[in-house]
């Protein structure tokens, strides 16, 4: 059974509330009222004198709070982006990272039991119960050598649970910048060349310079030289590294096929970070169209990246870009038969050496060229 004195008391808590809030509310009400009225007052008075102060006042404020808060906005954004594609933040390229979401994001095994790894940073791998360098290896797509080199290893090197290991981005060799060095010196100490090797380092999107048109670099930075080998090593590392020498020119006549543009050797391959094919050869010489067509662009339209460059249209749903031309022997709209020279090899926009930048589209989708080339 409720007790009487309880609910009373209750209710006359209930009520003391309701007063209390009631009072309080209206002091504050009729201080704002009586507020409003004179400043409402003042203006009226005015006439619209302080409308324009006012509102200045207000786009002054709406665009600080732009200038502030936008940035942070915008790279939390773009940060969520980044990792919603799969792609890292430019705070760790070529850095040595150890964030744990992104760590995550490379543990993800894929069907192939390969672990998905296309960044621009090294990263710190700890070893687990059962790995082995070879096992290492092969869940990061890389050659044995890669791994070796970027820890100071060997083949006959053991591993145990726990143990940190560096993974290089791409097959290379990972270069720490010293007194003296520049991307001639280091493509030339790894066994790249010079002039060709110099270029595969350039176009490592991830590779940073002090200054994009001489390509300085800063004592201590860390530089990824892909496909190079250590000057200690005995072998050469797999077929990716070899050099080919193109077939003449002009020899096949197939319709619908490309024939090679140039003649010199491949000096850097289709990669995801270039998805083209330089062939490098020092004393330059003409470039033909790979298959007939019309010609879209001819020359230098934003006097940078590619330089001097032609682009045929094929007529079939594919366009053969020739980059870095030092001269162009074509014109936009005439049409050229396949083996027709369209310029001369050279070294102009974003290219370290005499070679041409080469690729192949289809509805804006790059594909390797030496799946066309014959």
């Amino acid at each position: 059974m409720q007790d009487p004195t309880l609910i009373q008391e209750f209710k006359l808590f209930l009520q003391f509330t309701w007063k209390y809030i009631y009072k309080r509310s209206y002091r504050y009400f009729r201080h704002f009222e009586s507020g409003k009225d004179f400043v409402v007052d003042g203006l009226y008075q005015k006439r619209g004198k302080y409308a324009r102060p006012f509102v200045h006042s207000g786009m002054m404020g709406l665009l600080f709070a732009g200038i502030t808060l936008g940035p942070i906005v915008l790279s939390e954004q773009a940060q969520a982006d980044e990792l919603a594609e799969g792609t890292l933040p430019s705070s760790v390229v070529l850095g040595v990272s150890t964030d744990p979401e992104y760590m995550q994001q490379i543990s993800t095994v894929s069907s192939q039991g390969v672990l998905d790894y296309r960044g621009g940073e090294i990263i710190e791998y700890e070893v687990r119960e059962g790995d082995t360098l070879n096992l290492v290896a092969e869940k990061f797509s890389l050659n044995l050598e890669t791994i070796l080199w970027a820890n100071d290893l060997t083949e006959s090197s053991k591993i145990k649970p726990g143990d940190d290991l560096k993974i290089p981005p791409v097959d290379g060799v990972v270069h720490i910048v010293r007194k003296g060095d520049t991307i001639y010196s280091i493509a030339k100490k790894y066994g790249m060349g010079d002039e060709a090797g110099a270029q595969g380092i350039v176009n490592y999107p991830f590779n940073s310079f002090t200054d994009d048109e001489t390509f300085g670099l800063a004592i201590g930075q860390i530089v990824m030289v892909p496909d190079g080998v250590m000057p200690e090593a005995g072998v050469l590392p797999p077929s990716n590294l070899a050099r080919r020498l193109t077939p003449d020119a002009g020899t096949v006549s197939a319709t619908g096929q490309f024939i090679w543009p140039a003649s010199g050797g491949i000096s850097q391959g289709y990669r995801f970070y270039h998805k083209a094919v330089d062939i490098s050869n020092k004393g330059g010489g003409a470039i033909l169209a790979a298959d007939s067509g019309t010609v879209i662009v001819a020359g230098w339209p934003d006097n940078y990246g590619y330089g001097n460059r032609v682009m045929i249209d094929h007529g079939n749903g594919y366009v053969t870009l020739y980059a870095h031309m030092s001269s162009i022997s074509v014109s936009v709209g005439q049409t050229v038969s396949r083996g027709n020279v369209i310029g001369s090899m050279g070294s102009t926009g974003r290219s370290t050496g005499v070679h041409l930048h080469f690729e192949v589209r289809q509805g804006g989708v790059l594909h390797d060229p030496l799946n066309f080339l014959q």
